[in-house]
């Protein structure tokens, strides 16, 4: 890690690809969609990089701004997250280490967080199916903000359902977009390598390490 004398006072995670490893399901459902129901000639590849941002946005980027009515946007979005949720299920699981991370941090008494562009049916999904609940103190969802990642409202609003300063907080992220928001939000953060490989995050100070999963002995520098 870049500073080993950060001792955060909360911790802020992404979800998708951050705190489960499903991003690959994300990208499949929109693939699936984007080919076989609306036949664009994009490759997996070509859809795996607008894996970010509210449903809309992606939409948006990949087939132009006025091509959907409102109707049909909300359509494909909840199209997009059954054949999501259908293909994950079976595969549901936390990081590895996470739940005694998770369980550090609480007795250590750390108030953590979720801010994800993930709707709240996707949360919900996650948290409930997971059992993890209770291990947080805030959610945000992308209903809950205006501007998506990399604009830091996301993190800036988990900061301040905490009652925590931005400085004080730790992001944990898998997408260079959300090192890009926790940047904004003036937070430092851990990258997972669950998404990304390690060269895509070049040129981002606030990125303190990278690890693979939750049972990286770094993260015992944090408590």
């Amino acid at each position: 890690m870049r500073n080993l004398n950060f001792s955060p006072k909360a911790f802020l995670f992404d979800l998708n690809g951050t705190m489960i490893n499903d991003m690959e399901y994300h990208t499949m459902a929109w693939y699936s969609i984007m080919t076989e129901d609306l036949g664009s000639d994009l490759d997996y590849a070509s859809v795996k990089k607008e894996m970010y941002g509210k449903n809309h946005e992606v939409l948006e980027r990949v087939f132009g701004k006025d091509k959907f009515s409102q109707e049909e946007i909300e359509r494909l979005s909840v199209e997009k997250e059954k054949r999501y949720q259908a293909g994950y299920l079976p595969n549901l699981a936390l990081l590895p280490g996470l739940n005694n991370f998770l369980d550090r941090a609480k007795a250590a008494k750390i108030p953590m967080a979720i801010g994800s562009a993930a709707i709240p049916l996707n949360i919900d999904f996650v948290v409930d199916g997971l059992n993890i609940r209770h291990y947080l103190d805030a959610i945000v969802s992308a209903d809950d903000v205006q501007m998506s990642k990399p604009d830091p409202e996301t993190f800036l609003k988990a900061a301040a359902a905490l009652g925590i300063s931005p400085a004080d907080c730790l992001v944990f992220e898998d997408a260079p977009k959300g090192v890009e928001s926790a940047q904004n939000a003036g937070m430092r953060c851990l990258v997972l390598t669950t998404t990304h490989a390690v060269e895509e995050f070049d040129g981002y100070p606030n990125i303190l390490g990278y690890i693979t999963d939750y049972n990286d002995a770094k993260l015992n520098l944090l408590f």
